[in-house]
């Protein structure tokens, strides 16, 4: 994991500053906050753009993908209810920000990404900074990571026109999932999903609105 020793001053001045207002927003879980201010965002993100890196707002990468605003990012990580202990599957790798910030709080992240390059890069950044405890595929996110499921958590960087049960499958009891579901052009709702021990049914828990990219089945982009 990335250190903060002789780190820009303006640049861990940005970030407490962020961290200050994700607190302001409503995020309170401490370890959180501590991921998001020792995450470098400014790493996960094109050149021309890192000095919006520690603006609360989405930006560009390649592939018409985006990288989530730091609020959406805290406020996904910390629904997930993390001890430390868990496997993670997280589905739409992108540029690898999402992933570093679980990283420094699960025992293993699993991650899927469809398109190549991105997947490519986002390795690069990942080893580059040290985060040893990710693992990513490329492949259709709708169908999970079978393989190694079940998961203690999951969580869906990109809208799905409802709940994928094929994920929903895939966790654990009393496992979290987090992901929105909706359609591109109209309401999308961030959902927090908890499967009690008795499997009965889920527990569905809206939370706010949002707008991501959707979440294309059935399709594995290994291309340029």
């Amino acid at each position: 994991m990335v250190a903060l020793n002789n780190m820009d001053e303006p640049v861990a001045a940005a970030r407490l500053r962020l961290v200050m207002l994700l607190r302001r927003l409503g995020i309170r879980d401490n370890a959180v906050l501590k991921a998001m201010e020792t995450t470098p965002r400014e790493a996960f993100i094109a050149d021309s753009l890192r000095h919006h890196a520690y603006e609360n707002v989405s930006l560009p990468i390649s592939h018409g993908q985006t990288i989530s605003q730091p609020y959406i990012v805290a406020l996904m990580t910390s629904s997930l209810k993390l001890s430390g202990r868990e496997r993670i599957l997280e589905i739409g790798t992108g540029s690898g920000y999402q992933a570093a910030v679980l990283s420094q709080l699960a025992r293993r992240v699993y991650t899927i990404e469809r398109f190549r390059p991105l997947l490519v890069e986002a390795e690069r950044r990942l080893k580059m900074h040290h985060y040893t405890n990710i693992t990513t595929k490329l492949g259709d996110g709708s169908h999970g990571w079978a393989e190694v499921a079940p998961f203690d958590r999951i969580i869906v960087t990109c809208c799905a026109p409802e709940i994928p049960l094929e994920l929903l499958a895939q966790l654990k009891d009393d496992g979290i999932m987090v992901l929105p579901v909706g359609n591109q052009d109209g309401e999308q709702k961030l959902k927090k999903i908890t499967w009690k021990a008795n499997r009965s049914a889920p527990v569905v828990e809206d939370m706010i609105d949002v707008r991501f990219v959707p979440l294309v089945a059935d399709i594995a982009e290994d291309r340029l």
